[in-house]
């Protein structure tokens, strides 16, 4: 067949076709009213059982399964697949996961490929805690002086040391240089010690033993933007984890400072109390006018910035111990003297209806430190002098699991929903598994734990001795002293290394320290 021929066998064929469309369309009149095939997820109507659903009712129901039901649905049919991996149900599981809490739907295109993704770091991060795979170093210290106090928020470090300086690490930023604070009373002489350190994402706060407190906002520079001055030195400091409010207890007064509209440092609230303060909290995500709790012996009070101070428990004689808050609960121990009839236990109050909620555990050691904050929903994770770690279950008021964690004293303890964290007066920081009751893995210094913080791929842990003893300037070896200076330990969990392997830059010391005396994972376990 030449050109021509084959150019007029395919005009005629179109033509046909034309045709028989044409027809087919009078047939059916329906078929040329028939929209063009939509995606899959603009369905307006779905099968669900013997019903048709819209496609919106069918997402509210589906918006209450979680991951694996999602997996089962989405292999009953091709309709509920696509319901099964619509973008708004992988989102919500991001959110409830804490997958990338700050991000908007938009941002992502696949939000189930994100949150598997999410899950297999988790699970990464889960493995390297339990194998102890990381980065473990010691952040770099004033060689002359003592560690009087440490605290950390969110990966920022601050310490205090005898000399009066205070030292401040972001360790999410490997490169990041520990700067000193300036403070008010800097010049010659000797500056008095420091007594109390906190920490927050934009502020840091200092108290020393003369009675002075600074202020410095980490996002403008190191010197201090308020100085407070009181008659007495301080017992107890607190700063808010989310606003800028400050609480200090001096005497018998405790103050609470905060900024203006202007942005003015004033004192928002001023209470004055029958006893010395030992531990004071500021209550989280109470809007406008803070709250605060305290314990002074053998009473605890409810501090609101707009009433007088109030007795929320009184002990009678019976010391409290320990002190932690939530948003609506406030826990503490109390030494009950009689311990042989009843025996030491944790009250659980509701900051609202002012009452008691649950008295839990029943000891002969007291409780020395108590995690209510950090905790996961029903359940709260405490300390003891009898060297155990308790979790408690909120919801039956019973403890969960006692774990025998130190040789000493329990002085600091976090939890999140696997995994205990626990230091002691021994030096030990142990890592346990709660849910199979195992021990994962310890690490020991000489120097009592005072602080420990974690998230899921970090730690910070601060040793401090019992005297802040500095350094005879007459001897001149820096190592026959270290047993006075204490130190403060990050953990990185995010890096796929052993810790003898990768050392934290900001944490490599400039000072000639002897091998034996830098502490690591790898080291740690033979």
């Amino acid at each position: 067949m030449d050109d021509y021929n084959l150019d007029e066998f395919r005009r005629r064929w179109q033509e046909e076709l034309a045709q028989a469309q044409t027809l087919r369309k009078r047939r059916w009149p329906e078929a040329a009213e028939r929209r063009p095939r939509r995606p899959e997820n603009e369905m307006d109507d779905v099968p669900f059982f013997n019903s048709q659903l819209p496609y919106e009712v069918a997402i509210n129901i589906f918006q209450y399964l979680d991951r694996k039901e999602l997996g089962r649905c989405a292999q009953v049919s091709k309709t509920w697949k696509v319901i099964a991996e619509d973008e708004v149900l992988w989102y919500r599981l991001c959110q409830q996961e804490g997958h990338l809490p700050e991000s908007n739907i938009s941002d992502y295109s696949c939000w189930k490929l994100i949150f598997q993704e999410c899950q297999a770091k988790e699970h990464i991060l889960r493995t390297n805690w339990k194998n102890r795979k990381g980065a473990v170093s010691e952040l770099e210290h004033i060689p002359d002086e003592a560690l009087c106090g440490a605290h950390s928020h969110d990966g920022l470090v601050i310490a205090g040391y005898t000399s009066g300086d205070v030292r401040v690490w972001d360790t999410r930023t490997w490169d990041y240089i520990a700067p000193f604070l300036e403070s008010e009373e800097d010049g010659p002489g000797v500056r008095p010690h420091v007594s109390f350190v906190r920490i927050n994402s934009s502020l840091a706060v200092a108290a020393y033993q003369n009675g002075f407190l600074n202020i410095w906002d980490l996002r403008t520079g190191k010197y201090p933007i308020h100085h407070f001055e009181h008659e007495e030195r301080l017992q107890a400091l607190a700063l808010s984890q989310e606003d800028a409010t400050v609480a200090t207890a001096s005497a018998f007064d405790v103050i609470m400072l905060c900024p203006n509209e202007e942005g003015y440092w004033q004192i928002a609230a001023e209470f004055e109390v029958q006893k010395l303060v030992d531990c004071l909290e500021i209550v989280p995500d109470t809007g406008r006018y803070p709250v605060a709790v305290a314990t002074a012996e053998d009473l605890v009070y409810l501090l609101k910035a707009e009433d007088s101070a109030r007795t929320l428990y009184s002990g009678r004689g019976h010391p409290v111990t320990c002190l932690d808050v939530s948003a609506n609960q406030a826990a503490f121990g109390v030494k009950f003297l009689a311990w042989l009839y009843e025996g030491n236990k944790i009250m659980l109050y509701s900051l609202e209806a002012e009452r008691c909620l649950a008295k839990l555990g029943n000891s002969l050691g007291h409780f020395t430190c108590v995690n209510l904050r950090d905790s996961p929903p029903n359940l709260m994770v405490s300390g003891n002098m009898d060297r155990r770690v308790r979790i408690h279950d909120l919801r039956t008021d019973t403890i969960a699991l006692s774990i025998p964690a130190h040789q000493l004293g329990v002085s600091a303890v976090q939890m999140d929903d696997w995994k205990v964290v626990s230091g002691g007066e021994d030096g030990l920081v142990s890592v346990w598994d709660y849910r199979m009751n195992q021990k994962l893995w310890e690490v020991h210094s000489r120097h009592p734990v005072r602080h420990i913080s974690f998230n899921s791929h970090s730690l910070i842990t601060a040793h401090v001795p019992y005297e802040s003893v500095a350094r005879d300037p007459d001897l001149d070896h820096f190592t026959t002293h270290r047993r006075h200076q204490g130190l403060i330990q990050a953990y990185e969990f995010a890096v796929d290394k052993l810790a003898f392997e990768s050392t934290v830059p900001l944490c490599r010391s400039c000072c000639d320290t002897m091998p034996g005396y830098n502490y690591d994972l790898a080291l740690a376990f033979p």
